[in-house]
């Protein structure tokens, strides 16, 4: 039996038996109603997947039924039954709001058809909800880690301009946050339902940058072969975040300050002016006011950008915080990869405070991940982090008493992990079951590594 219910308001006692019967067969929950003000109260009361609305009904008849179904469950998706040429009425219907009709005489079938598309389009509103739901979650104001005064005032003052459509800047080093920031600013607005589009204006060339945020027409420049919709299109009701907007050159400066001040602009080689409602939030890690003085940045374009500007200091002025980050992080990694790793010790949160971070938050995270993968205890010790600490004149920094020299500092996590597997490995004679149990994984974990990272070794132990 289906979880979902159907509701078929119709005055017809043998139609409303029928497809009562009928959707009862296919496993469907159904309620009937013989006539509107009774089916708009079960309406009201209950939960509903679908509801069939009869046209032609006498009192308060399909479209004045429609309307308070409408007014009451907005969600609800109904599909109205029509009489064979009642086509300009049910055309009224969908401009109503019904999701679909179907005209008597119908096929079973057909109105299967109907029905179960109608099903998907509620169960995909369903997720799309749920979804936006979460994402509010994930990127709330009341997720910020740590007590830094200068992190409250910019989430606090974040909070106050969220559901504005004002333009703002955020300040700060590569990997402080700007980007969860700027997602959070879109998420608890009221544009959280519509797109999210981010932009690295650092990571493309001038001509390839005007295409990539104002789109292009079919021949404007070698292989543009067809049209392109640029990023301000594809943002439009939305938010558009163009990160590192300082390094964006003069040329693409002044189309952006256009678009800022009109919400207007043409696409590279075309002659059509679009216009666009987006709101625009922009981030830097460069000194703009320098920018400015040097040439380089524009300072009207700065005046449209700074109407809110919020700064995120870098984690060295955050010592406070890192604990509470690394913690923060190492309960996720260690709830996505099952490893029993209860804390730091005493030692590795003393060599976290001491290091300047110059990846920030980002590159803590990272530095927890691999603690993560390189512990084989239940405490993560500083020669899990391998950080790169200045240490007293005579005394070892801490990547050179690690005893994983062999393991690039700036190596990848995805190498430092295959290299750890494969040096356990080594000294456990390839013995599957001392490796895995030295890891803190399990012997089918191992195997599944050992192909994913293409480990050989002859004469390879699976006892």
């Amino acid at each position: 039996m289906s979880d979902r219910a159907i509701l078929i308001i119709d005055d017809e006692p043998g139609m409303r038996d029928m497809m009562s019967r009928f959707f009862g067969e296919l496993g469907y929950r159904t309620a009937v109603a013989q006539d509107g003000p009774s089916g708009v109260d079960l309406v009201a009361k209950g939960r509903f997947d679908l509801a069939l609305v009869d046209l032609s009904m006498p009192g308060m008849n399909g479209l004045e039924v429609l309307a308070a179904i409408k007014d009451s469950r907005p969600g609800l998706p109904v599909i109205m039954i029509t009489a064979y040429g009642s086509t300009h009425t049910a055309v009224d219907a969908l401009r109503l709001g019904a999701y679909d009709y179907i005209a008597k005489p119908f096929d079973l079938d057909e109105l299967q058809l109907v029905a179960e598309r109608a099903l998907d389009h509620r169960r995909i509103i369903d997720e799309n909800r749920f979804l936006m739901g979460e994402l509010r979650a994930n990127y709330g104001f009341d997720n910020i880690i740590g007590s830094n005064p200068d992190v409250q005032k910019a989430y606090v003052m974040a909070a106050q301009v969220a559901r504005s459509t004002a333009t703002v800047l955020i300040l700060g080093e590569t990997g402080v946050g700007k980007e969860y920031l700027a997602r959070t600013l879109h998420y608890q607005s009221d544009r959280a339902g519509k797109p999210f589009v981010k932009v690295n204006c650092s990571a493309l060339p001038e001509n390839l940058l005007e295409s990539e945020l104002f789109g292009h027409e079919k021949g404007a420049f070698t292989n543009a072969i067809a049209r392109r919709i640029g990023r301000f299109e594809a943002a439009h009701t939305g938010t558009i975040f163009l990160d590192e907007i300082g390094d964006i050159s003069q040329s693409v400066q002044t189309k952006l300050l256009r678009v800022l001040q009109e919400k207007q602009f043409e696409r590279v080689g075309g002659s059509e002016t679009l216009t666009v409602d987006v709101r625009v939030i922009a981030a830097t890690n460069r000194d703009l006011a320098r920018a400015i003085e040097e040439k380089q940045f524009r300072d009207d374009l700065y005046y449209r950008l700074n109407v809110i500007t919020l700064r995120l200091p870098p984690l060295r002025e955050r010592a406070d915080d890192i604990e509470e980050f690394a913690n923060h992080f190492l309960t996720v990694i260690v709830s996505d990869t099952g490893k029993r790793i209860k804390g730091f010790s005493k030692e590795a949160l003393a060599e976290m405070r001491a290091y300047s971070w110059p990846g920030n938050v980002r590159e803590l995270q990272n530095a927890v991940e691999r603690a993560v993968l390189l512990c084989n205890g239940d405490t993560i010790k500083p020669e899990h982090l391998m950080l790169h600490v200045s240490a007293a004149p005579g005394q070892p920094q801490s990547g050179s008493r690690l005893g994983l020299d062999e393991i690039p500092i700036n190596a990848p996590l995805r190498d430092v992990e295959r290299m750890h597997i494969e040096r356990v490995l080594k000294a456990k004679k390839w013995n599957q079951s001392a490796a895995a149990a030295s890891l803190g994984i399990d012997r089918k974990t191992l195997r599944n590594k050992i192909r994913e990272f293409r480990l050989t070794k002859g004469d390879v132990s699976s006892s």
